[in-house]
């Protein structure tokens, strides 16, 4: 069975939609046996989002929160079909962990070629880390081309467990997901997308899913942590991890 090390998409009370501090979240993490926890609060065109400041200050942090590995990030918002992100190059400078996401409230869905220009213009963008919750129907996309785009740019595929629980067609395409990525051995994160401490290092259905189509433990970043650090060390090499 695959067992999860690393949550690589959570959320701390900086969104102010989610309920529980860093502290909170690294302290249920560790009584769980996670060993890494990726702070990934939303970026600045998110009706909710912290000041850039936030991201400016996460220096501040320890490396490690009760015991838990800190990677300090932030879930940046696909604004457009070009592949652009809201987050400006300083306060990228300040990041350890990006992850790339489609919202309706940062980008107007539009049709499956544009979503699918989009993905495949953020595949090339050397500072995303995590193609996030790719499985909305709101979003739909060549899934396989896309795949393979994120294949040869080296850029890992989440499956999002609240993506699954509450997203319309998540369930379905997150299934078809995985058999792309299987087939053409890209690794992929199970995360949680906690936005309360409880959900951290928390994917049942994900994890279900992922075993019912024998999905190579290999493959999913976050099931090692020594796997994440050498995926994280060759884009980042002084980081001290």
């Amino acid at each position: 069975m695959i067992r999860l090390q690393a949550d690589l998409h959570t959320h701390t009370i900086a969104s102010t939609h989610a309920y529980s501090t860093i502290t909170e979240n690294c302290s249920f993490a560790a009584k769980n046996g996670i060993k890494c926890v990726a702070m990934t609060d939303h970026a600045m065109t998110m009706p909710d989002a912290p000041h850039c400041w936030h991201y400016h200050n996460l220096k501040i942090l320890p490396r490690k929160i009760e015991g838990v590995t800190v990677l300090k990030g932030a879930e940046a918002n696909i604004i457009d079909y070009d592949g652009n992100i809201d987050i400006d190059d300083e306060t990228l400078g300040y990041l350890e962990w990006v992850v790339a996401s489609f919202h309706k409230y940062t980008c107007k869905p539009s049709t499956v070629e544009e979503h699918t220009r989009g993905y495949l213009s953020i595949a090339k963008n050397p500072i995303i880390d995590i193609i996030g919750h790719p499985t909305t129907s709101m979003f739909e996309y060549d899934m396989e081309k896309c795949v393979k785009a994120f294949k040869e740019y080296n850029k890992i595929v989440e499956i999002n467990e609240s993506s699954i629980m509450w997203k319309n067609g998540s369930r379905e395409n997150a299934l078809e997901l995985m058999k792309l990525c299987k087939k053409y051995e890209v690794f992929i994160s199970i995360d949680s997308d906690a936005h309360f401490h409880e959900l951290i290092g928390q994917a049942p259905l994900a994890l279900e899913m992922a075993q019912s189509i024998d999905f190579p433990s290999k493959l999913v970043i976050n099931s090692d942590f020594d796997m994440l650090r050498e995926y994280i060390l060759s884009k980042r090499p002084n980081l001290d991890i």
